[in-house]
């Protein structure tokens, strides 16, 4: 059969650049209309690039052979859509809510010979809520908000969220993934990060922004966030009862040929599940530092050994790394840097001085770093030495793994598929271009985050502590702005600096680190029980 649609030639590459730069003006835009636009452009141009590239696959097989029935299940997904973003317009916490619900879950489906797991449901909540904000900002229609108490805690347009340097930065490193994935080495794999991570979760970065996240709200998605947590850790102590993993061959493969067991609950990696815990086990760690009642701090203590006990089993060292660089976040924030980075200094040196006294009781080969780390130097060097060979521009978005296999001489498509080191990555691929982007935006988003009022609040302790968590996990593991959480932290964040910040100054303005909390200021906070607490 002769393919309708290819990706080779012009059209898909400016169609690429074009969803980038949708979505970039999404996040840059003050008026609502012009926001509307770009984020309607955005959310119609990605699934365009997605059919552009699985159209020979083997999941269209059906759309070929039956396109009666294709259109069909089309219409019956789009009218599915619109029912949900009218529930959204009217009940504005569905929003939320379903986004939470909906981050941890991966559906398997083959997309270019190879199968990947991917967020359906967070796609499908992400184009509802787009057009729950899209509709209304370009049409008179005004959706009467329901009576119904619960579901009236928010509003999805009352933030004071305006954009600011985080947003630049954010709209830059978006625009420059899907710019440089011109003349990458695999613009199919480029394509398929703007389709189904670039593009949608810009999108889902102003949507979370746009909220007011009341205390009631953000009791509701501790709770939630909790209880999916706790779910999942029950999931995986079946797991590790049984000796049964629910998904990913390789790691069934690997557990047959260990003396250990790692678990993976409902997600595909380990990691994952373990960055998801780390996440819950900082919000609730957050909250039990800001309450008196002893019921609630023993309920938390209770729910982090739970959490613990799970994240252990998954035996993921980048998870507990980032455990600890999110405890000690929170504890700075609650007593200060001089309290807490003076001891937590002497805790690292004792334990590098134990590493280095007797590494093999730790698992590590000093001999053969590459070994103990999992062929992680090996892809680190790689990736260093393609950055040297093209340091500017680098090879091109999505290109490291066909780079490094060329380079390293490797042949299959198995032989390398990440760095597992995101400044390696986008050193590589995106070359000093990239990469200075996106140290500022790392440091835009720590100037977000850590700003004026962290301190005494709940929620954005637990979010700062969180995406500090998340960045460690980066930085050993994978996956940043292809990680939903990261946006999604970064969307909260920012709608609750805003909030907090001082009438009259830009809420999107960076903001400048709080000064340590006299006495008066932490017997104040330890009598703050309500999260979001400004």
């Amino acid at each position: 059969m002769t393919p309708i649609l290819a990706l080779a030639g012009p059209l898909p590459k400016a169609g690429a650049v074009a969803a980038v730069l949708l979505a970039a003006a999404a996040l840059l835009a003050r008026d609502p209309r012009q926001r509307a636009l770009a984020m309607a452009g955005a959310l119609l141009l990605a699934p365009v690039l997605l059919v552009v590239d699985i159209w020979d696959s083997p999941q269209f097989e059906v759309v070929h052979d039956q396109p009666l029935a294709a259109g069909v299940g089309a219409a019956v997904g789009l009218c599915a859509i619109a029912a949900l973003a009218l529930l959204m317009a009217r009940r504005p916490l569905v929003l939320p809510l379903l986004v939470l619900a909906a981050l941890p879950f991966r559906v398997p489906i083959e997309v270019g010979g190879t199968t990947s797991n991917l967020l359906v449901p967070l796609y499908l909540v992400i184009a509802a809520g787009a057009l729950a904000a899209i509709v209304p900002a370009l049409t008179r229609f005004r959706p009467p908000v329901t009576a119904s108490g619960d579901l009236r805690a928010t509003s999805p347009v009352a933030s004071r969220w305006e954009p600011g340097w985080l947003e630049r930065l954010l709209a830059l490193s978006v625009a420059l993934y899907g710019i440089q994935a011109t003349y990458s080495g695999d613009f199919e794999k480029a394509l398929q990060q703007v389709a189904f991570f670039v593009v949608p979760f810009a999108l889902l970065f102003v949507l979370l922004a746009r909220i007011e996240w009341t205390p009631r709200l953000l009791r509701l998605c501790l709770g939630l966030l909790v209880g999916l947590a706790l779910v999942f850790s029950a999931v995986g102590y079946v797991e590790y009862a049984t000796r049964h993993i629910f998904l990913n061959p390789k790691l069934i493969a690997s557990n047959d040929l260990h003396t250990y067991f790692r678990t993976n609950s409902v997600f595909f990696d380990p990691n994952i599940y373990g960055r998801f815990l780390v996440v819950a086990m900082l919000a609730v760690a957050a909250t039990m530092l800001q309450v008196s009642r002893a019921r609630l701090v023993w309920a938390g203590a209770a729910v982090l050994v739970a959490l613990w006990a799970g994240l252990v089993l998954t035996l993921s060292q980048s998870s507990l790394g980032a455990l600890l660089v999110g405890l000690a976040t929170l504890a700075v924030l609650r007593w200060g840097a001089r309290r807490v980075l003076l001891p937590a200094a002497g805790v690292v040196a004792v334990a590098v001085a134990a590493v280095l006294l007797t590494p093999g009781t730790f698992g590590i080969d000093l001999d053969n770093l590459d070994g103990s780390s999992s062929g992680r130097t090996v892809l680190v060097r790689g990736g260093g030495e393609l950055f040297v060979e093209r340091p500017l521009a680098g090879y091109g978005s999505g290109a490291f793994s066909v780079e490094y296999r060329r380079h390293e001489g490797r042949v299959g498509p198995e032989a390398a598929t990440t760095s597992h080191t995101i400044p390696i990555t986008v050193a590589a691929e995106q070359g000093v271009v990239g990469l200075l982007a996106y140290l500022a935006l790392l440091a835009a988003a720590l100037a977000r985050l850590l700003g004026h009022g962290v301190r005494a609040s709940v929620a954005r302790s637990a979010v700062a502590a969180a995406f500090l968590a998340l960045l460690f996990h980066t930085l050993v593991y994978a996956a940043f702005l292809e990680d939903p959480l990261t946006w999604a932290l970064l969307g909260v964040g920012a709608a609750l600096a805003a909030a907090a910040a001082p009438r009259g100054e830009p809420a999107g303005a960076p903001a400048t680190p709080a000064p340590e909390p006299t006495a008066a200021e932490r017997s104040a906070e330890r009598r703050a029980g309500q999260l979001g607490t400004a």
